[in-house]
């Protein structure tokens, strides 16, 4: 059987490995699945890769993009997808070792995985934190638990630390609007939301800026550092590309002059479990917002953000349909970089 885009690759190395975090790749493979992605984007739908394969989507929470792209991207690639809602369409799970399954848990994710990975090809998992104990969840005990138990490669669709097809929809959005990364301004601001938001989208994005080389500020109030584990890792590939990572405590100063500006409200590690604590702090920060003024001070800067997003609470209506928006062009590429991924490692 012939692949008419697959083949001008070569990426047999990545065959079987799971895709957990864009930290996992160094930088040419992730340039080359983003040259993939680039190539579906433009060929159209022709590619059948995953003929006569299933691939199983195990969902702990909502999803409306990565839920619909993932399926119509396996299904574009000829395979088919299996939606599974845990505790609404399956059975509950429980993921901690040693326990005694007498409570609301009804399968171990030993189980759970070994036998979804004896019927699909792969597996992507979704699993959210909980914001309850900080140390605990980025361990990513669900995702990497399901990585270790399953034998086929397991697909990280968000969890706690990373959301690495958003991050690798990301870069190619931003290397479609820049022609490239090299030295590209670039900042990541914390935007006012009414309630903590998990870390994995905004540590993701700053990772693969940082893996791509880019001039990256991370702007957001003392209280929403991201934590010392991300920074540390975002720093070590900040060295090895060549790509700089700055800080600051005043948004609009730091996004004057950018050329892209993304937009994301997340949690506070202070605060991680301590949600009306969180919520009384934030609203000292509610001026936080994208606006047409702060756009206008860019460098012709596009506006990012990895949706849902709250209209006139991160972002203002005229951001949002004006011809900076960039949003729903990273909707679309996140088809198009999955494509990439399950193609190259299934």
């Amino acid at each position: 059987m012939h692949f008419p885009i697959l083949r001008k690759y070569l990426m047999m190395d990545l065959k079987g490995r799971d895709f957990l975090s864009t930290g996992d790749f160094v930088r040419d493979e992730l340039i080359e699945l983003l040259d993939l992605a680039e190539d579906f984007k433009s060929s159209g739908h022709d590619e059948r890769s995953l003929l006569g394969k299933s691939v199983a989507l195990v969902f702990l929470n909502p999803s409306l993009r990565t839920r619909t792209s993932m399926e119509i991207a396996i299904h574009q690639l000829g395979g088919h997808a299996v939606t599974l809602d845990v505790g609404k369409s399956t059975w509950s799970l429980e993921h901690s070792e040693g326990m005694i399954m007498d409570s609301d848990k009804t399968e171990h994710i030993k189980e759970a995985a070994r036998v979804l990975s004896r019927y699909a090809a792969g597996i992507g998992v979704r699993a959210f934190p909980e914001m309850q104990n900080y140390l605990e969840e980025i361990a990513e005990p669900i995702v990497r638990g399901f990585a270790k138990y399953s034998d086929a490669p397991v697909f990280n669709l968000e969890s706690a630390n990373h959301h690495p097809f958003q991050a690798l929809a990301d870069a190619m959005t931003i290397r479609e609007k820049l022609s490239g990364f090299r030295g590209e301004r670039v900042v990541l601001t914390w935007a006012y939301h009414p309630k903590p938001l998990p870390m994995a989208v905004p540590n993701s994005f700053a990772l693969i800026a940082a893996q791509m080389g880019l001039d990256l500020t991370i702007a957001c109030p003392p209280e929403y550092d991201l934590g010392d584990e991300a920074m540390e890792e975002i720093g070590r590939a900040a060295s090895n590309s060549g790509g700089r990572i700055g800080a600051s405590r005043d948004y609009r100063d730091a996004c004057a002059g950018a050329r892209i500006v993304y937009a994301k409200s997340w949690g506070s590690k202070l605060f991680y479990g301590q949600a009306e604590d969180d919520l009384a702090c934030r609203q000292k920060h509610r001026d936080w917002i994208v606006d047409e003024d702060l756009m206008r001070t860019t460098d012709r800067g596009w506006f990012m953000h990895c949706l849902p997003v709250r209209r006139n609470v991160v972002v203002t209506d005229g951001v949002l349909d004006g011809p900076s928006n960039a949003a729903i062009d990273q909707a679309e590429n996140r088809l198009h970089v999955q494509k990439a991924v399950l193609a190259s490692l299934l």
